[in-house]
This record gives structure tokens, sequence and C-alpha cells, in this order.
């Protein structure tokens, strides 16, 4: 099931994990045969709840006061610099939910939030939908994380591959991503 400890993660990830003196999470990392792309497949593959998978989603931000030094070079002041991109926000999310995208642009003060395009996920990330880790990215980006995380122990998410996870502490996942806990899962009735 896990193959050794210095292939299984994303290389990027790998040395993402030893520039934060995390090095032990290396040994951590499980690769698995079958893809581990959704939160779906993740948790069957590990043997836990799906509420236990860290998704780490990318969308694009239009208007945002709150984005506007993270603005591009050369965008207008509404944030728009090609209209189709908006300013990337990292959203990190359990697996068992999914993100309301009016509580983001709330907490945001956004005027537009959408799903971010695969070449704009790879972009900023570094990583391929399905393999984005919550943290060792290419760029530094805004990051919300969903306060449900922290219902659990341990939390798993992606190690910058579609195959591969690490398991992490929830407070510690949060705080190396640098993320703001917020409530942005959709409510359930």
């Amino acid at each position: 099931m896990t193959t050794p400890p210095e292939s299984a993660a994303h290389p990027r990830f790998a040395e993402a994990l030893r520039e934060r003196g995390l090095q032990e999470l290396i040994a951590e990392v499980r690769h698995f045969p079958e893809s581990t792309r959704t939160a779906v497949e993740a948790a069957a593959a590990v043997g836990c709840e799906l509420s236990q998978i860290c998704k780490s989603l990318v969308f694009a931000v239009w208007g945002s006061p709150l984005l506007e030094h993270d603005r591009k070079p050369g965008e207008g002041e509404s944030g728009e610099g090609k209209a189709e991109e908006g300013v990337p926000v990292l959203v990190l999310v359990d697996g068992a939910s999914r993100v309301d995208l009016e509580r983001v642009r709330e907490e945001l003060g956004a005027r537009k939030v959408a799903r971010a395009r695969a070449d704009v996920v790879r972009e900023t990330t570094g990583y391929a939908i399905g393999g984005v880790p919550p943290f060792g990215h290419r760029t530094r980006t805004r990051v919300l994380a969903d306060r449900a995380l922290l219902d659990h122990d341990v939390v798993w998410a992606a190690a910058g591959t579609p195959y591969t996870v690490f398991p992490m502490d929830p407070k510690e996942l949060v705080a190396q991503a640098g993320g703001a806990l917020v409530d942005v899962r959709e409510r359930t009735a």
C-alpha cells in the first residue's frame, strides 16, 4: 500500500515539509495504486470517515477589497486583469461538505466567486486538481479554512499527487496553510 517515504509525496511538497520542519510527515505520506483524487476515493483508500478528508479547493474571486494586495500587476481596480481568472483563493473544507460560494463571497466582501479553471489551479499551486495539498504551493494565496475541519483529531490531505495523502492534526494543518478559520460549508437543512 505505501511506497518509500521519499518517493510518495510530490517532490515540491516534500521540500515544503522539510522547509517547515515537518520532515517527519514525509514518512507518513501514503501512496495508493488507485486514485485518491476525490474525497470519496481518498476516504475509501485510507479507511476513514469522509469528513476526515481535507479538500484543498481553489476559487477565483473578483472585486474583494481584502484581496486588493493580491492583484497581479496590470489588473484593474476590480481585480480583473484577465476577466476570466479573478484572484485565486484556497478554501480548505472537509470531504463530506460542499463549499457555499455565497458564504465565501460574503467572507471576502467580494462581488463574485467561482470555481477556478484547472490551468489557474495548476499555475497558482503547482499541482493538478485532485492532488493539491493545503500548503507548499508555487504562489502565496489567501486561505480560508472551514471550522468543521477541527471536529477531528486527524485529517487526511493530498500530498501533491492524485495518489498520495498524509495525516495531520487539523489545527496544525490550518496553521501551516496560513488559513483563517471561517464557516463556508453549505448549510444543512
